[in-house]
């Protein structure tokens, strides 16, 4: 991973993300979930997680009541 490349908080996101082993589309998380993990406000999460989403990093999926997101890098 290009560590470089990211911001301090979506680096902690996607470290987080690792944790919980989010890494396929069977093994997705929510925000909240993220959120505990990585003990960042919600809105810090969605940025980081947009940032992530944004560089390739992240996938979301849209689903009934939240989106899921987990690892593609």
């Amino acid at each position: 991973m290009a560590d470089e490349a990211l911001t301090p908080n979506a680096k902690k996101v996607y470290e987080a993300m690792k944790k919980l082993g989010a890494s396929a589309e069977d093994k997705l998380k929510t925000a909240d979930d993220i959120m505990k993990a990585a003990g960042l406000g919600k809105g810090i999460v969605n940025n980081a997680l947009q940032e992530l989403m944004n560089k390739g990093y992240v996938k979301r999926v849209a689903r009934q009541k939240s989106a899921g997101y987990y690892l593609i890098k």
